[in-house]
Parts: C-alpha cells; sequence; structure tokens
C-alpha cells in the first residue's frame, strides 16, 4: 500500500519529496521508489537499521533515530562487564534490526547476551518465550535483564511483570515509548525500569522544544508525544534544506542537505555524509510515578551526546 501511494505522489501528483513512513517494513518498500523517480524520501519514524544501511539509497534522509542510536543509548545506560541480557522483540525488521544493534552495542561495552526471543508482532501469549528467557538468566550471576523492543499496544511487559523477575534479581529494560504506552507501564508498576529514550518533553532543554510543547499544550491541551517531535523535526530539516538549497531540486537538495545542521525539538542534529542518517542527542532514563502524572515519567539520568550515539556505518556507499 504505501509503494502504491508514494508511487502517485511522486508520479501523478509531481511533489518534490515524501515524508514517511511510521512502519520500517512500509519505509522499506518505498525506498526503491524514490530512487526510480530521483525524488528525496526523508524517512520518519521508520528505525530499521537497513533504511540507512543495506537498502539505502542517495534520495534517503533519515530524521528518525535507527535501531543503532537506540540500541547505544539503551546498551550505555545498563551495559558494562559482568551484565548478562536477554532479549525479545517482535519478529520483523524493527526488532530483528534492533536486537542486532543492541547486541553489538552491549557486548561492546563487556555485557553479554545469552539469549534472544522473537515473537509474531500480533502476539498476545509470551508464556513459552519467558520461560525460556527464565531458564536462560535465574541462575546467571551478576546484574541481569530482559530488554524488550516492541512497537505499538499489546507486547509481553504485562506477563514479564506477572513472571516475578525480581525473585531472580532480573530487571527490565527498554525504551521510552508513546505517552500512552506510559501510561499502561503505570498500570503495570514498571517504576524503576532503566533504559534509553529518543524523546520525552521534559528533557530537552532549548527555545525549539519550550516553543514546541508551549504551543501544543495550548492548541491541542496535551504535551508533544514522542513521534510528534519527529514529525517537527522532520518538518525543520525539509524548511531548513529548502531554505539552504534556494531550490527543491533534487541534486540542489542532496548537496545542501548533506553534512547539514539543522535545529529540532532535541536540539541540533546533522545529517551524516555517508548515510544521510540525523545524527542526535538521546537519554538515559529512569522510570518514576509521580502522582499527579497518569503516566510514568522517565527522569533524565544522563543525556547521551550524538557523538556517543552515532551508529555504525552500514551502507555501501
Amino acid at each position: 500500500v504505501a509503494k502504491r501511494l508514494v508511487t502517485k505522489l511522486y508520479a501523478d501528483d509531481k511533489v518534490d519529496l515524501v515524508v514517511g513512513t511510521t512502519s520500517s517494513a512500509a519505509a522499506l518498500a518505498i525506498l526503491p521508489v524514490a530512487q526510480e523517480f530521483k525524488k528525496l524520501l526523508i524517512v520518519e519514524p521508520a528505525v530499521a537499521d537497513s533504511i540507512t544501511g543495506a537498502h539505502w539509497n542517495r534520495y534517503i534522509f533519515r530524521t528518525g533515530r535507527n535501531s543503532g542510536q537506540d540500541a547505544i543509548a539503551n546498551a550505555l545506560a545498563v551495559a558494562k562487564p559482568g551484565v548478562q541480557i536477554a532479549t525479545i522483540a517482535q519478529d520483523y525488521a524493527f526488532g530483528r534490526d534492533g536486537v542486532a544493534a543492541y547486541k553489538a552495542a552491549v557486548e561492546k561495552a563487556g555485557a553479554k547476551v545469552v539469549h534472544e526471543e522473537y515473537a509474531p508482532v500480533q502476539a498476545t501469549d509470551f508464556t513459552a518465550p519467558i520461560q525460556r528467557i527464565l531458564g536462560a538468566l535465574k541462575d546467571k550471576p551478576g546484574e541481569k535483564y530482559v530488554f524488550v523492543i516492541w512497537a505499538g499496544k499489546g507486547g509481553p511487559f504485562p506477563q514479564l511483570v506477572a513472571s516475578r523477575l525480581d525473585k531472580y534479581g532480573i530487571t527490565l529494560t527498554g525504551g521510552g515509548n508513546v505517552l500512552d504506552v506510559l501510561k499502561a507501564m503505570k498500570a503495570l508498576g514498571l517504576e524503576g525500569m532503566v533504559g534509553g529514550l529518543y524523546y520525552y518533553y521534559e528533557i530537552p532543554k532549548n527555545p525549539v522544544n519550550d516553543w514546541l510543547v508551549r504551543e501544543h499544550q495550548k492548541r491541542f491541551g496535551s504535551p508533544p508525544d514522542f513521534f510528534t517531535a519527529g514529525g517537527f523535526a522532520a518538518a525543520m530539516a525539509v524548511v531548513t534544506g529548502v531554505q539552504k538549497a534556494k531550490s527543491t531540486d533534487t541534486e540542489k537538495l542532496i548537496a545542501a542537505m548533506e553534512g547539514m545542521d539543522f535545529q529540532t525539538p532535541k536540539g541540533t542534529m546533522t545529517f551524516r555524509k555517508e548515510d544521510h542518517q540525523a545524527l542526535q542527542a538521546m537519554y538515559a532514563f529512569r522510570m518514576t510515578a509521580k502522582p499527579d502524572v497518569a503516566w510514568l515519567v522517565p527522569v533524565l539520568t544522563r543525556e547521551l551526546s550524538p557523538t556517543e550515539t552515532a551508529p555504525p556505518i552500514q551502507n555501501k556507499r
């Protein structure tokens, strides 16, 4: 569906560039369409590493973070020598790329991934994977974590909590999420969970984020969510690129945007010249329950710089 819609945008509507999509699977399907029409595709918020890796082409720029940045941020939050980790993720590009990147990052930091589980995207019963995870971790010495990569609603959190991981000295770790998921995490009692985060509206301190939070609250009666900041960053990249190129011509845009710095709610991002991946700050956090807030609040423990979280260059340019 994504491929058909984007083909129509380039072919019939004669657009100069497209921004999208929400799914890594859909994004991977439309990368060749941008190349075929020699028009830009700004990828936001699809995360799979292969978008700016094995399946990348020169017409692709990504403002969204990739699995490598997620992985490095999550690794820096918990990984050190002696730490042992099991992972559970959705069985498609987002989950598998995420675990691969996470495993590389934690092992670089001296920790070890001792077990991996992949469940169907729409899975509802995680009994068997959790039993295998417990079997792999429960008798291990030292610090132990279960790292969860899950997009959308549902997922293994309720059953992981019910399995009483703490009885075996195991702690949950994972990335941040949208406010609805943070509400569900509060209901589940996930206070104390640690990990790496892409965005939470109270964390970045800069004029762009101040404006976004203030305006979003005024217009919609709520703070900007996880993906709102990404859409805003993509828009700022497009505007900055067009202003710098003084054109919407594809080649002029590519020349202007390679290596380009642009402002976002997360501060300055930079499109890396080699793969057009936006380098950006990430945030290590600990989940905290506040009585007057309906969701768990990811409290900053350390800001991770764009340099610290820069993912490996994976394309074959």
